[in-house]
């Protein structure tokens, strides 16, 4: 039986918003709202992978596990490698779910959707989609699509190549890629121990050496897309959002 975890990667060294871990939304850090979303959804231990102090001590307070790691790690993967050993030396725990700290809006069930693919035993790394609904979105190279191949008409497809372009090309549905990752653990370690590949370097998209390296990406498909802060701009609209406004 599956026993997963959740860790969530946390620096403060953010070009366009310096210090995003520690924003105020509302009267709480972003990375407190992150934590509360990833432990409401109840499948595991949550632990926030730090590479700065002041956020371990704001996790804590929070009432949070706080791994302190590495602050010259290149990648949240790696960063998460890192506590998930830290806090699991014993390797109770087989999957490891990466919930991107930038994301106080995620609903705890898309978490728990994104399991589902691992369910099949062929499946090394499960990820969420939403189809693109705003035309808008279909060419912004911010937006990551995924091509994908659904099996029948489940919810569940195999993800064929992730772009900033515009893929597939021709006419037919697009989807958005969630960045939430559920790894095998084994797989995580092997996949953090592999060098950037050329497509990666070229894209700008950690996914694709998983990819080049052969290992399998399977996607299931939900209904909305969690609203990512990476500016000043996206604070404000993530502050109104939790309000319950509209952005």
């Amino acid at each position: 039986m599956a026993n997963p975890m959740i860790a969530i990667p946390a620096r403060m060294a953010s070009v366009r918003l310096p210090g995003k871990p520690l924003a105020d939304i509302n009267g709480k850090p972003m990375i407190v709202h992150v934590l509360e979303r990833a432990t409401a959804a109840d499948i595991g231990p949550v632990v926030v992978a730090c590479a700065d102090a002041k956020v371990a001590d704001i996790v804590i307070q929070s009432g949070g596990h706080a791994i302190m790691t590495d602050p010259d790690h290149p990648s949240g993967s790696d960063r998460i490698w890192e506590a998930v050993n830290r806090f699991d030396a014993d390797a109770r725990h087989d999957i490891v779910v990466n919930v991107q700290g930038d994301l106080p809006t995620l609903d705890p069930r898309i978490i728990h959707a994104t399991l589902q693919p691992l369910e099949d035993a062929a499946c090394d790394i499960a990820t969420p989609v939403a189809r693109i609904c705003d035309e808008t979105e279909r060419d912004n190279p911010n937006v990551v699509k995924a091509a994908v191949r659904f099996r029948d008409k489940e919810r569940v497809a195999q993800v064929l190549y992730f772009s900033r372009a515009t893929v597939p090309g021709g006419k037919g549905p697009h989807y958005h890629h969630i960045g939430l990752y559920a790894y095998r653990r084994a797989v995580l370690g092997r996949f953090v121990s592999r060098v950037p590949g050329g497509l990666e370097q070229r894209e700008r998209l950690e996914q694709l050496r998983a990819l080049e390296a052969g290992m399998r990406i399977d996607a299931v498909l939900v209904d909305t897309v969690p609203f990512g802060v990476d500016t000043p701009a996206d604070l404000a609209c993530a502050a109104k959002f939790l309000a319950s406004e509209k952005c």
